[in-house]
């Protein structure tokens, strides 16, 4: 690490803070769980998301990645998948909005769920991993060690970025969900909106190209 200036970081950190920051189905899904089920499940997802994200670290330093790119048919057939799941979880939104409101507590929903989904938002993203393929090479400093070795060190540090900037997310999110779970229509035009949120984003990953 001490191949590299204190501009290579200062450039690498910032655009990691923006990058985790900007929305997506990653960051809609984290705050979905925040806002309807509590804290608890929103860093349960946030998790999850993260362990998907790794998976597509691992993929762009052993070089993976790049046969997605170039694979038009693998290609399309994870954004698909993506993009069907996420469908899937706006309509499963809007039919939770016709429920009785859940308690924050441990029993609502199962963990194991809410971590394997975020585990599926964030793998099922071809977008993700072209990004990171696009990205990270771009911080690959000759002579500081092998390429595959850093392109792991960057897309660890950019979720080690998340754990930073995402967990105050999850918790304003709790907070404001708390105070708005007496009220039944809040609580059911914010189910809506996620749901409708879902549903965009899987219908923008549908019709993305690379």
């Amino acid at each position: 690490m001490f191949s590299y200036s204190m501009t290579h970081w200062a450039t690498f950190l910032t655009a990691a803070v923006l990058l985790n920051i900007t929305p997506g189905p990653d960051m809609a899904y984290v705050l979905a769980h925040s806002l309807r089920r509590g804290r608890r499940a929103g860093f349960i997802a946030m998790g999850g998301v993260w362990l998907g994200a790794f998976v597509h670290v691992v993929l762009a330093a052993l070089g993976l990645s790049a046969l997605l790119a170039s694979s038009a048919l693998a290609f399309a057939l994870v954004k698909y998948a993506g993009a069907l799941y996420l469908l899937w979880l706006g309509i499963q939104a809007w039919r939770a909005s016709a429920d009785p409101m859940p308690q924050a507590t441990a029993e609502s929903g199962s963990a194991r769920s809410t971590f394997g989904r975020g585990v599926l938002v964030a793998a099922l993203n071809p977008k993700v991993a072209v990004f990171f393929l696009a990205f990270l090479p771009q911080f690959v400093v000759p002579g500081a060690g092998p390429v595959g070795a850093q392109l792991f060190l960057h897309g660890c540090l950019i979720i080690a970025v998340a754990a930073l900037v995402e967990p105050p997310m999850v918790w304003f999110a709790a907070t404001v969900a708390r105070r708005m779970r007496a009220n039944a229509a809040m609580q059911r035009w914010l189910d809506r909106a996620l749901g409708s949120l879902f549903i965009a984003l899987g219908l923008r990953l549908a019709t993305a190209s690379r």
